[in-house]
């Protein structure tokens, strides 16, 4: 504790932490970093990535391609965020100059080989699009140009485009817009070549400026680019009236249950211990029924305690995490038009949120009688942290060996290493201290005595699997409209700018899962069933195989994403998502139940 409590040490952390908010904050294309020009001159058109139109994650850089390069290739320094979101910029040989009009300069000359041509070929039949970005503005278009028409004769043709015509707009001494269009050129045609022939080519460009009267980037009207990418979504209303109606039900419901069925349940119980009261506790437990008949051993701690507090310290972690990105995003912390931004901010915020998943699994273990503090923080940090690292090293390695710009370089893998090893592991270590400190015994307004009560049949329908269903589903169909946006703007081309519904919904989310779990917890105690400290967190944690599930058939019927590539990607962090929501919603699912049993035993009269 005294190396923690050293000013050079705690100076050298803040030196950290600043470092990771300059790295997770970098200048994202489109909004920051505006330079000034003066007529005339230059401006640097980097190069940066190509992929298939509809796999988002699978991008390779522009240099992969048989493409006019320069013979030294010098790349641009990143930040994080945009490594994370795969950029890999390079300096091009497009020569470009503040507000002087090229017309149809060349660029180079190419004498492809055949094996280089079919290359092309591979990638303009499946939709290649390359991007560009001049200023920090990012500018796409297709390679090239496919046509298929009619069944009988049927037709292909395939055609590269060999000239560009770029298109900027500036106000002042400042560039505000940037694009590229090939609408008046016509494609050179790669059909009809025989398999040895090989192919020349001349590469050519145009720009052309133009002076607007827009001041600021972010005053343009979405949608003005030419929509290469869809650029937002609309506000759905469906999503928020089903969520609305399904919260009414389900807060009704469970008003009910507590305002009338356990007003009843009291009464009742508490006039029996009054005609009673003359006679043996035995006596009354025999002549009892119900919730009320297992009070000595609804409080009785569970197996696997150790995984329990665990599970509820990382589920509370995300929950603070997933909070934070999106108040972040309502207070505009970040360019929520880049997925590299969100991604740094969630590194950084996963790891000063790890003090977080320490203290709370460490303060109710060590409440639920709890001795092996020590293990249980090593099972705290390791209970996400390996499943992703595992998750993450199986995608990587299919990035890595399809040569796709997704797969972190060593010194970005050197970086995220060091920060878990010196932020995110330290916190948790420093969060499970404080909580294990700080615990006080654990509030139980009921004794539990030595032997345990032997549980009654139960039927079908209070099963374990019947609860998971009807926990897990009731949940997943309040956001089961938000959450096809969510996908759609993850792995899709839209862009999510509705930031203040999504916190509505990520409400309405875990007022549902609190709600069901009171009320599946109130019918499992009535069937004199004490096991609900597992139960609740799989009952609504089931959610998140629900979510897997929803991604699957996303996959097979709402998106065209295809290859080895992308499937990996897909699949191996949907997986990943639904953990995530296994872990929030059981922690929620399990603090509502506790919270709800507390309360009705305390309301008792009890000898």
């Amino acid at each position: 504790m005294t190396v923690l409590g050293h000013p050079r040490s705690w100076s050298c952390w803040w030196l950290l932490l600043l470092l990771l908010l300059l790295l997770g904050t970098g200048r994202e294309p489109g909004v920051e970093g505006v330079t000034h020009y003066k007529a005339g001159d230059p401006v640097i058109l980097y190069v940066n990535k190509v992929g298939p139109y509809h796999n988002p994650q699978e991008t390779y850089h522009y240099y992969q391609l048989p493409v006019c390069s320069p013979e030294k290739i010098r790349h641009k320094s990143l930040s994080l965020g945009e490594v994370l979101d795969g950029d890999r910029m390079a300096e091009s040989l497009y020569e470009i100059r503040f507000r002087e009009n090229v017309e149809k300069r060349i660029l180079c000359h190419m004498q492809l080989s055949p094996a280089q041509v079919e290359q092309l070929r591979q990638a303009i039949e499946e939709l290649y699009y390359f991007e560009f970005v001049v200023d920090d503005l990012p500018i796409r278009g297709f390679v090239g140009y496919m046509e298929e028409s009619g069944f009988l004769p049927h037709s292909h043709k395939i055609g590269l485009w060999t000239h560009l015509d770029f298109h900027l707009e500036f106000h002042g001494d400042r560039i505000i817009f940037a694009n590229v269009s090939v609408r008046d050129v016509k494609p050179h045609s790669l059909d009809g070549l025989r398999p040895d022939e090989f192919l020349g080519l001349t590469h050519t460009y145009s720009v052309r400026w133009s002076e607007t009267s827009v001041e600021r980037r972010s005053d343009r009207r979405r949608g003005d680019d030419g929509g290469f990418f869809p650029r937002t979504l609309e506000i759905h209303w469906l999503s928020i009236i089903n969520s609305m109606v399904l919260v009414f039900l389900l807060v009704g419901f469970v008003a009910v249950i507590l305002m009338r069925v356990l007003r009843n349940d009291l009464a009742r119980y508490n006039l029996d211990e009054e005609t009673t009261s003359g006679g043996s506790g035995d006596d009354f437990d025999q002549g009892d029924n119900g919730w009320k008949i297992i009070h000595t051993d609804v409080f009785r701690f569970p197996p696997y305690r150790g995984l329990l507090c665990a599970v509820l310290g990382v589920g509370a972690q995300f929950l603070a995490l997933g909070t934070g990105i999106i108040v972040m995003a309502l207070l505009g912390m970040f360019n929520v038009h880049r997925h590299g931004a969100i991604n740094s901010a969630a590194i950084l915020l996963y790891a000063l949120t790890c003090c977080i998943s320490g203290y709370v699994s460490s303060h109710f273990y060590r409440q639920i009688g709890g001795e092996r503090w020590v293990w249980n923080i090593i099972l705290t940090t390791s209970l996400f942290s390996v499943p992703f690292f595992l998750t993450w090293s199986v995608v990587n390695s299919v990035h890595w060996a399809n040569g796709s710009t997704q797969a972190l370089p060593a010194t970005t893998i050197l970086l995220l290493l060091t920060v878990w090893l010196l932020v995110g592991f330290p916190l948790t270590v420093i969060g499970g201290i404080f909580g294990k400190n700080n615990a006080s015994p654990f509030d139980a307004p009921c004794r539990t005595k030595n032997i345990a009560r032997e549980i009654p049949p139960q039927p079908w329908y209070k099963s374990t699997l019947v609860h998971m269903t009807v926990g897990g589903f009731l949940p997943f169909s309040a956001i089961s409209v938000e959450l096809y946006y969510i996908f759609a703007t993850v792995w899709g081309r839209e862009q999510y700018t509705l930031y203040g519904i999504l916190f509505f919904v990520f409400a309405i989310l875990l007022s549902v899962g609190a709600c069901i779990s009171i009320a599946l917890t109130y019918f499992q105690l009535s069937g004199e069933d004490y096991r609900w400290w597992w139960r609740s967190v799989l009952s609504v944690g089931s959610t998140g195989l629900f979510i897997f599930f929803y991604s699957v058939f996303y996959y097979a019927r709402r998106s065209n994403m295809s290859g080895a590539v992308q499937t990996v990607e897909f699949f191996g962090y949907s997986l990943l998502t639904g953990y995530v929501f296994f872990l929030m919603l059981g922690t929620i699912s399990f603090f509502s139940s506790l919270k709800f049993i507390r309360y009705i035993y305390v309301n008792l009269k009890m000898d």
